[in-house]
């Protein structure tokens, strides 16, 4: 059975056990798409600029 690393991911985010840096970096790996980081984060996805560790 395939992982829905969407569902986990965003539940992480959500819950405050992962920053934005965190879900931004899952996109370069191919876990999640573009639009589904900007879905749980509402910011969209700039790989060329993540975003601070700190923020939440």
């Amino acid at each position: 059975m395939a992982i829905d690393w969407f569902t986990y991911i965003k539940g992480f985010y959500e819950n405050g056990l992962w920053t934005k840096k965190q879900v931004h970096d899952v996109v370069a790996v191919g876990r999640i798409t573009s639009e589904q980081y900007e879905e749980i984060t509402g910011d969209p996805y700039d790989p060329d600029n993540p975003p601070s560790e700190d923020i939440a």
